[in-house]
Parts: C-alpha cells; sequence; structure tokens
C-alpha cells in the first residue's frame, strides 16, 4: 500500500506534553461500530468478565547521552543491546563520525564507535559494562523522549516517573510501551472486581518506533528487529481464558506484536524469547488478539498502519478525524483507543 495512504491532518496543539493527572482521568474513544466518548476508568464496564489484560512489563533505561568527540557536541539514542557493554545507537550527526572515534559523556564513562552501519546508525563500545553501565546510564542519561515531546537538553525531572508504566521491572526498552501508562492501582484493582484478568509479557521496545517511514510503499519498508519474552506460563493462562470464552485485550501495539509473534496459526500462544521484526500491515491475519488499547499515532507511522489493519483504514480515520474535533490528546503522553476488529467478536 501507498505510505500517503495513511496520512490525516493534525494540529500541533493537540500533542501532549505530559500525561493526564491522575492518569486513569485521560479519555478512551472506543471505537467499534460506532464511537463511543469515554474515560479510561470506563474500561471494566466495556469489558466483559473473563477478559485478559496483556501488558508489556518492560521498562525504559535513561538511553538519552549527551557527550563531546573533542569540542563536537554528541547526542546519541541506545536502541538496542549487542552486548554487556555495547549498544546499536542513532546519533545526530553520525555521518561525521569515524569507526574508533572516542565520545565522552564524563570524565569516567566514554564509548569508542566500533563500527558504523548503512541504516545510519552506529555500534558504541562503552568503558563500562553490565551492572557498571546500567548506574552509569541511571546517573548521565535522559529517559529518550520521542522527539515530538519539546524538552530543554536533558529534559525534565519528572519524565524520569512519567515516561514509565505501572508494570515497568524489567530493563531494557528505550521507548515507553505508551497504552500502559493510563493504569493506576484503583484502575487495576476496578478491572479485578469485574472478572477481568491481566498477564505480563516483555518487548523491549526500541528507538526504531518513532523512526518515520521514508518508503513510499509499505512493502519497502524494514522495521528494527525488537527483543521479545512470553513465558510458557503466561502463554498457558492467556490460551486457557481465551479457550473459556474471555477475549485476549492487548494493551498496546508492543503487546499485540509479540502476541503475534508467539502465536501458530491457530491462534494458540507459545513461550517465546528471541526477536522480532514483525511489520503489520492491512491485509494482515490477526491470531492471537481480540481487542487492541492503545494511543493516538503519528500519521503515516508503523504504528498507525497497524491499527488501520485491525480495525480498517477508513474506520480509524473517521475515529482520528472524530478524536481531532473532540480535542482528544495524541501520541505518547496522549489519551487512548479501544479498538475492536472490523468483525466485532
Amino acid at each position: 500500500m501507498r505510505v500517503a495512504d495513511f496520512d490525516f491532518p493534525l494540529p500541533r496543539a493537540l500533542i501532549a506534553a505530559h500525561p493526564a493527572e491522575p492518569r486513569d482521568a485521560a479519555r478512551l474513544l472506543a471505537v467499534s461500530g460506532k464511537l463511543q466518548d469515554r474515560r479510561m476508568t470506563d474500561l471494566p464496564r466495556l469489558l466483559r468478565r473473563g477478559d485478559v489484560l496483556v501488558v508489556n512489563d518492560t521498562r525504559v533505561i535513561p538511553a538519552r547521552l549527551y557527550g563531546k568527540r573533542g569540542k563536537a557536541a554528541i547526542e546519541a539514542t541506545l536502541h538496542r543491546a549487542e552486548g554487556p557493554g555495547r549498544w546499536r545507537a542513532f546519533v545526530k550527526g553520525a555521518k561525521r563520525l569515524r569507526q574508533g572515534d572516542v565520545i565522552s559523556f564524563a570524565a569516567d564513562f566514554s564509548a569508542n564507535v566500533a563500527e558504523k552501519f548503512s541504516e545510519g546508525d552506529v555500534s558504541l563500545e562503552f568503558s563500562r559494562q553490565g551492572e557498571d553501565l546500567k548506574r552509569a546510564l541511571e546517573t548521565y542519561g535522559v529517559m529518550p523522549l520521542p522527539p515530538y515531546i519539546k524538552r530543554k537538553t536533558g529534559g525534565e525531572a519528572r519524565d524520569r516517573a512519567d515516561y514509565q508504566t505501572i508494570f515497568a521491572s524489567i530493563d531494557g526498552a528505550v521507548a515507553a510501551p505508551t497504552a500502559g501508562l493510563h493504569f493506576t492501582p484503583d484502575l487495576l484493582q476496578a478491572l479485578d472486581r469485574a472478572g477481568i484478568g491481566l498477564e505480563s509479557v516483555t518487548l523491549h521496545v526500541g528507538a526504531g518506533t518513532f523512526l518515520p517511514v521514508k518508503a513510499a510503499d509499505t512493502k519497502d519498508h524494514r522495521m528494527h528487529a525488537e527483543t521479545g519474552f512470553v513465558s510458557a506460563e503466561a502463554a498457558s493462562r492467556i490460551n486457557a481464558a481465551r479457550q473459556a470464552g474471555g477475549r485476549v485485550v492487548a494493551v498496546g501495539t508492543t503487546s499485540l506484536r509479540l502476541l503475534e509473534s508467539a502465536a501458530g496459526e491457530n491462534g494458540r500462544i507459545g513461550n517465546f524469547a528471541g526477536e522480532t521484526d514483525m511489520f503489520i500491515t492491512p491485509g494482515y491475519r490477526f491470531r492471537a488478539v481480540d481487542l487492541l488499547l492503545t494511543n493516538f499515532h503519528l500519521p503515516k507511522s508503523t504504528l498507525f498502519m497497524l491499527v488501520a489493519a485491525f480495525a480498517g483504514l477508513a474506520r480509524m480515520k473517521a475515529a482520528y478525524a472524530h478524536a481531532v474535533e473532540k480535542s482528544y490528546r495524541f501520541f505518547s503522553y496522549g489519551d487512548a483507543c479501544l479498538l475492536y476488529p472490523e468483525r466485532v467478536p
């Protein structure tokens, strides 16, 4: 399909700079055969007893670093771990870097440019490894907010908490699974009282999720691989819930892509540990997911292509036009929508 088919107008004023307070006060647009303007606190009433929410428990690390190569300022955003002290990274001005260049982030923290790649990123070999590198990132790194959220260099202190979901427990993401940002302890208690289950999977979201699609046709775009895990126990419980008549509700596109990567042709989910570069566009047959809770995504992005595949391109364009008219908040810190497939289960 043409990438231009996934474009839509969006006023910049609707891009959220901070999450709703409290988080479950965010608005929720239910998109089925009709559009319903709701709140996240309505979610227990929109789902059914026996449904199961599948959340992503990855934790965002402070993966953006500011340093110097000689006198030149460097901004690096890590996006994929390659070893205990080595990361692939997007670097502003990467064309000027040479293999062997040293980037200094602090007096006791630096990295060598180990390799350059045709995709425009580089491989950095750090002066620290393992837990020592984690501590250095916590000390010198900042949260890797997407480029449409404007911050001064170094970001805001509150982003350390704001850009982390309540489920975050396993370090490794360099972008938040933002649908999970809307959950609070009160909302989780309400869902539990309503008989709605909760399961966790892990997909370490990479910065590639923010990269623009430069190809003119979707068939020419390639996704960056991300590492994910579905335990045998979680897979068994999700399968059992679905077999008993419950619906699998993916919380976010990351959970959905991981579940679909772990599913067989019959829709049963198996344990999974590895990489996925699944790119979902209209025409894809969903096997493992019945409903999708997600945020409002960028025009012409792989995420908007995914929701168009799930709920229908015409329906999603109409839903987004409604959201713009009603001043919903967009993107990572914005509001949410609950999507039903074109054939409502």
